[in-house]
């Protein structure tokens, strides 16, 4: 069972910086795919960004293409979501994500492992 802990969510103001990480373990095989999800209260669970853990090809929403970055470490089993230059609609709870099929979609129902969230808040 692949278990996913989020960490590095806050409060900042608009054009600040986070870090989020994401912890993986209890897989036998490594996730095909990891990515980051974000809901904002009364809105649907939108992908952000994902990884092909593979070969690291990154792939990231339109709506954050530039100011957010994607990396894994492998050593470390752990993903990371740089966001700068932040602005206050990133504000959601963000959610970590795995799947070990091949895909990497931006679709929720694709991915079959998460994390609980950590809460992203970006102030005027």
């Amino acid at each position: 069972q692949v278990q996913l802990v989020e960490s590095g969510g806050g409060s900042v103001q608009s054009g600040g910086s986070l870090r989020l990480s994401c912890a993986a373990s209890g897989y036998t095989y490594r996730p095909f795919c990891m990515g980051w999800f974000r809901q904002a209260p009364g809105k649907e669970r939108e992908g952000v960004a994902r990884i092909r853990t593979g070969g690291g090809i990154t792939t990231y929403a339109d709506s954050v293409k530039g100011r957010f970055t994607l990396s894994q470490d492998k050593a470390k089993n752990t993903v990371y979501l740089e966001m700068n230059s932040l602005k206050p609609e990133d504000t959601a709870m963000y959610y970590c994500a795995a799947t070990p099929f091949p895909g990497c979609s931006t679709l929720v129902r694709d991915f079959g492992f998460w994390g609980r969230g950590t809460q992203v808040t970006v102030s005027l």
